[in-house]
C-alpha cells in the first residue's frame, strides 16, 4: 500500500485549558514529536504490518533529516520521499489541554511543494494483483493530490481520500475515491451540510456514486460506516482519553492496512476503529499507535 501526503514535526505545548482568542495561557509542557497526517498514517499502517510506501516531500534542514529518520525506523519504503532543496520542513504548532482536546496551527514547508511529478514518480510501479491500496490526504497541493488518486484509480488500486483539510477540496477529486474518511466536520464542508446526523449526509456523498463509501469519524463516538448497502455503527473500547492527535491519521493507517490485507471493508473498519481508540490512551500523534499484538490484545 501506498500513503501520499504530508509529513511534519509536531511542536506540542499541553495545558491545562485552550486558550481563547488573545489570550495566553501559561504552566504549559513542551514537547517535540514526528507528524504530518501523511506520515502518521504511514506509520500505523506499518505497525499494523503492512508493506508500506510513503510519498512525500521534506525540506533540507535538520527537521527533514529527522522526519525522514522517523519514518525509516518503522521500516517504511521512502523512495517517494524527497527532499526539496531551500524548502523547510512542515511544522505543527499543538496546543493540548488537560481532556486530550486539541488546537492545531500548520505551516506545510516542502508539503506545499509536492508536485503531481513527484507523485507520478513514485506511483508508476502500482500493481492491483497485489492488492494496491493508495491512501491520500490533502495536506498537500490539490493538483498533487488529484493526480495520486487519478493514478490509483487508473491502475485499479483501491483509492481512500482522507479530505483533512476540507477546505479548498476540489469537489471533482470526491469521484476518484473508492472511500471517503471524513470527520464530522470535513463532512458537513464537503457537502454544506451540517446536520446534526451524520448518516444521511454522508448518504448523499454516496448516492452521487453508487460504488462509493464514506467512514465518517465521529471522535469519542467512534466511526459510521455508509455504502450502499446501508450504515454500520462501529465503537472502540473504553479507554482513558490522554491525547486525541493522531486518531484520525490512525483510523486510516490501519482502514488502509486492513484492506491491503484483504479484509472487507466493514471488519477493515472496526479493526481501524479499535486502533484509533488505542492511540488517544498515550501522548504524541504516532506515540500511541498500536502494533498488531496490542490490537489483537484489545479484539482488534
Amino acid at each position: 500500500m501506498i500513503v501520499v501526503g504530508s509529513v511534519n514535526v509536531d511542536l506540542v505545548v499541553a495545558v491545562e485549558r485552550l486558550p481563547g482568542p488573545g489570550e495566553t495561557v501559561t504552566g504549559g509542557r513542551f514537547t517535540r514529536h514526528h507528524g504530518g497526517k501523511g506520515g502518521n498514517q504511514a506509520v500505523a499502517a506499518a505497525r499494523l504490518g503492512a508493506a508500506t510506501a510513503f510519498v512525500g516531500a521534506v525540506g533540507d534542514d535538520a527537521f527533514g533529516i529527522e522526519a525522514r529518520a522517523a519514518l525509516e525506523a518503522e521500516g517504511i519504503d521512502l523512495g517517494g520521499l524527497v527532499t526539496l532543496e531551500g524548502e523547510a520542513t512542515g511544522v505543527a504548532l499543538i496546543t493540548v489541554d488537560a481532556s486530550g482536546e486539541n488546537t492545531i496551527a500548520v505551516a506545510g514547508g516542502a508539503n506545499a511543494a509536492l508536485t503531481p511529478e513527484h507523485v507520478g514518480r513514485a506511483l508508476r510501479d502500482l500493481n492491483p494483483a497485489r492488492g494496491d491500496v493508495v491512501l491520500v490526504g490533502h495536506e498537500i497541493p490539490t493538483e498533487t493530490t488529484r493526480e495520486a488518486l487519478r493514478l490509483g484509480r487508473t491502475a485499479g488500486a483501491t483509492t481512500i481520500l482522507n479530505p483533512a483539510p476540507a477546505a479548498g477540496l476540489d469537489p471533482a477529486l470526491l469521484a476518484l475515491a473508492d472511500l471517503l474518511t471524513p470527520n464530522r466536520g470535513e463532512l458537513a464542508g464537503l457537502t454544506g451540510d451540517d446536520a446534526p446526523a451524520p448518516g444521511p449526509v454522508a448518504a448523499s456523498l454516496v448516492t452521487r456514486q453508487p460504488s462509493r463509501a464514506v467512514l465518517v469519524t465521529l471522535g469519542a463516538e467512534g466511526a459510521l460506516l455508509v455504502d450502499d448497502v446501508g450504515a454500520t455503527a462501529f465503537r472502540g473500547p473504553s479507554v482513558t482519553v490522554v491525547d486525541a492527535v493522531g486518531a484520525g491519521d490512525t483510523l486510516n493507517g490501519a482502514l488502509a492496512a486492513g484492506l491491503a490485507g484483504g479484509l472487507a471493508l466493514p471488519e477493515a473498519a472496526r479493526r481501524a476503529v479499535t486502533a484509533a481508540t488505542l492511540a488517544v490512551t498515550r501522548a504524541g500523534a504516532r506515540e500511541g499507535m498500536p502494533t498488531v499484538a496490542e490490537l489483537q490484545a484489545a479484539g482488534g
